[in-house]
């Protein structure tokens, strides 16, 4: 209400009011009925306004521009002529016709006329009285028509109901007034001041904030209470408006208030920090963030998402918690190597020659790299394979995964799984948690700064699960080519292609794997080394390496092969070869010490020497001094940490035929045992033993070293041999072993871990084995080399193991069993 417009009634606008006050004729009640009593004149030249309607007694100042609104504004005013003032349905028309008008406007009188001084004129006229448009006269040089009054139903002065309208108005008109900033105050005096309740309605009208159509239609009625009502509706409307957005810039200043003050001490604080030359202003980071994010070669999903949570930390208080966990998040994924590849080396011989320098052996291992390499070299492009290396502990699984990057020219990341219970640690936690931070999958791949590094996951078969998640099933994800293009990290809240990584993981055991975890896996079986093996590793690599970590080189100390060969067979009893390497070191430590000390010491290490240096040989090997006595037999036994032999001892007791089994053996173990007693007593005619034997001693059987748990079934074949020759006291062959499952008909059946097994018989003098007929290919697969020495018998009946392993000769003093 009451806003200073500016009156379009052409191409050109009408400056604002700078004198609302001077422009508003108090009119009073005799001025009203003499300018009522006035007639309307038969014609009249219309001018059109565009975004006004004109009410009667209201006086209004407008700039004209059109050539034929300035004629007629001109000869009206010579003539002393009013005019017919009437809006245009469509402001935008720019030479409107008749149809282009509403019938019903205003008789005004020019009240002055000014020259401006941008050379425009301007016009202030009065309206006077409502008419109606008729017929048209002339459109040319402007628009006349023929007019008829139109008459207007007016309240008596003592009508109650009108009043009381009117009295309204003014309170409202008053606190509109005083509510809005824009409407001056001198517009008060003048509603308060206004004599005639007609002219008070017309006046409100005409001031409005309201559309043309409407102001046109309060225009067109007829009834004065009726327009009073319509104009005290609007009123109302126009009052809740402003009360609203009075509301609303009270909140807006407060709320402005509110950062500018935030916003001068966060620049007081800049101020400070660049005083003392520490510290980044959250600006500073944010056209960091930019600048680096222009660099990445991330695709668009990626890039729209950095940039939705780069606008949110722009919109945070850096103050606040919440805005240290989005700079983290967002600081990952730029140092993330988003699509960032290392190029392969293909070069085969140069693979090649750098797997056999730091890997004595191991030819399978380095088969399959081999052949990996030369599939991605005629592809250039394949899903990396998930390779497990199974085996015991100091074979160099680990150390082979180095190796696999340097040949293949990738980077190389390597984690401990052992002992890991929590899933957040493969998957990482939510950022809505304290301390939340991504799994050791993606932060491995940030450190590696590239989405094809080897990466070697360490013993992948000691994961454990907790009330924290099962880590084992998180790795599912990881490790399945047809899903770890798109891993999902919580951390990061994306998929991230892992497709690329050449995953090599590790592990002594395949029984605690889970099956759906091995599944996705190829297992690479790395065996044992022998002796042999052994003292070229230790000749090669593990000698030179404890030189150079002592300060010393290979003037200082050396070791021949027969001195390694008997550490190897002295000092030493696993598959590996960390003993071999403490040992080593002891030897280096020794020369070391007696440098130091300037004492002399043997540069040429001999026998005596190593004896001196390591102490006694604590692995000494059995060498069967026992074999005059009737049941004990050497069997070869699978251990987390290689093959070994083991012994399997029988004694008889007069008692009442019970059978007792010791030696802290498993249930499986035990079963064998029940299994080769009920198989003797039911073929004792065949195997010449008497029946009442049975009933008339007591059986026990013992496995050696009680402290250590034993089981399986590859000591079947091993317990019916001793008992077979316990029963019929016939000695058991020299150095010999046999490993194998029996059943209660007398077969026997195939057993695993057989390179183990026969690299402890290797280590143990053994010179022949009798396995499973079946097992014969598990022989074929192994390197002739690694057999030399080794006579072995297959059999598939337990009448064969005792026709093998018993010689027909009886112990020396033989108990007469009856």
């Amino acid at each position: 209400m009451f806003n200073p417009k500016k009156i379009k009634i052409d191409n050109l606008s009408l400056g604002d009011l700078d004198h609302e006050a001077e422009l508003i004729p108090l009119l009073s009640t005799e001025d009203e009925e003499e300018m009522n009593n006035e007639s309307v004149p038969e014609e009249l030249p219309i001018l059109p306004l565009r975004n006004m309607v004109l009410f009667p007694g209201v006086v209004i100042p407008i700039t004209a521009g059109r050539d034929r609104s300035i004629k007629l504004l001109q000869e009206a005013n010579a003539a002393n002529k009013v005019i017919g003032i009437v809006a245009q349905k469509d402001e935008s028309i720019e030479e409107p016709g008749a149809d282009d008008l509403h019938k019903i406007g205003v008789v005004a009188r020019i009240l002055r006329i000014l020259k401006m001084p941008d050379g425009n004129t301007t016009v202030i006229i009065q309206g006077k009285k409502r008419f109606q448009m008729g017929e048209i006269l002339t459109e040319q040089p402007y628009i006349t028509a023929k007019t008829t009054d139109i008459p207007e139903a007016r309240p008596l002065p003592d009508h109650t109901e009108f009043n009381a309208i009117i009295d309204s108005i003014k309170e409202l008109s008053l606190e509109i007034i005083k509510q809005s900033p824009n409407i001056p105050s001198e517009a008060s005096f003048a509603i308060k001041n206004i004599e005639s309740n007609s002219f008070l309605v017309n006046f409100v009208s005409s001031n409005m904030n309201l559309k043309v159509s409407e102001k046109q239609q309060l225009l067109e009625m007829n009834d004065l209470k009726d327009r009073a009502l319509e104009t005290l509706r609007f009123m109302n409307i126009e009052q809740q408006k402003l009360e609203l957005k009075n509301d609303i810039q009270s909140k807006v200043h407060s709320d402005i208030n509110k950062q500018q003050r935030e916003y001068f001490l966060h620049q007081q604080m800049k101020t400070i920090q660049d005083e003392l030359g520490g510290g980044v202003s959250a600006h500073q980071e944010l056209d960091e963030m930019r600048t680096r994010a222009k660099s990445k070669k991330w695709d668009d999903k990626v890039k729209e998402h950095f940039e939705k949570e780069l606008a949110k930390m722009q919109r945070m208080n850096p103050q606040v918690a919440e805005y240290s966990i989005q700079r983290n998040y967002l600081d990952l994924f730029l140092d993330l190597p988003w699509n960032v590849f290392s190029k392969d080396n293909f070069d085969l011989k140069r693979a090649k020659k750098i797997l056999d320098r730091d890997h004595y052996g191991l030819d399978e291992v380095k088969k399959r790299i081999i052949e990996y390499l030369a599939v991605l070299k005629l592809r250039n492009d394949m899903k990396s394979p998930i390779l497990c290396l199974y085996g015991p502990p100091g074979v160099g699984k680990t150390s082979l995964g180095k190796s696999m990057a340097e040949a293949l020219g990738r980077e190389y990341v390597r984690i401990s799984l052992g002992g890991l219970r929590d899933e957040a640690e493969i998957r990482g936690h939510r950022k809505t948690y304290i301390g939340a931070m991504p799994g050791r999958i993606i932060q491995s791949i940030k450190k590696a700064k590239t989405s094809n590094p080897v990466f070697v996951l360490d013993e992948i078969d000691k994961l454990s699960s907790s009330h924290n998640g099962d880590p084992s099933s998180a790795m599912l994800e990881v490790l399945d080519p047809e899903q770890n293009n798109a891993f999902y990290d919580n951390f990061l809240e994306m998929g991230f292609d892992l497709s690329k990584v050449m995953f090599v993981a590790t592990c002594n055991s395949l029984n605690t794997i889970q099956p759906a975890l091995r599944d996705r896996m190829e297992i690479i079986n790395v065996t044992g080394y022998t002796i042999e093996e052994k003292v070229e590793i230790g000749k090669q690599h593990l000698l030179p390496k404890q030189l150079k970590e002592h300060g010393l080189t290979k003037e200082h100390l050396k070791i021949a092969k027969p001195q390694i060969e008997k550490i190897v067979e002295g000092y030493t009893r696993e598959s590996g070869v960390r003993s071999l390497d403490k040992q080593m070191a002891k030897m280096v430590r020794y020369a070391a010490k007696s440098i130091a000390m300037e004492e002399p010491y043997d540069l040429k290490v001999t026998n005596e020497t190593v004896v001196e240096v390591l102490g006694a040989p604590r692995m000494e090997r059995d060498k069967y001094e026992n074999n005059d006595v009737a049941g004990v037999v050497t069997g070869l036994a699978w251990t987390r940490v290689g093959g070994d032999i083991l012994f399997i001892e029988s004694i008889l007791s007069k008692g009442k035929g019970s059978l007792t089994i010791t030696g802290n053996l498993g249930k499986v173990m035990k079963e064998s045992a029940t299994i080769a007693m009920e198989y003797i007593k039911a073929n004792a005619d065949e195997l010449g033993i008497p029946t009442e034997v049975f009933e008339k001693y007591n059986v026990h059987i013992h496995v050696p070293e009680g402290a250590t748990p034993k089981d399986g079934p590859s000591a079947g074949i091993t317990m019916l041999t001793s008992l077979v020759s316990l029963f019929t006291q016939r000695k058991v062959k020299k150095s010999i072993a046999m490993t194998g499952e029996i059943t209660l008909r007398g077969k026997v059946l195939p057993v695993g871990g057989i390179k183990e097994k026969i690299l402890a018989a290797k280590r143990a003098r053994i010179k022949e084995i009798l396995l499973c007929e079946q097992n014969r290919r598990d022989i074929e697969e192994i390197k002739p080399e690694y057999l030399k020495g080794l006579t072995f018998h297959y059999v598939s009946d337990m009448s064969d193991v005792l026709e093998l392993a018993l010689t027909k000769q009886k112990v020396k003093n033989a108990k007469k069993l009856s």
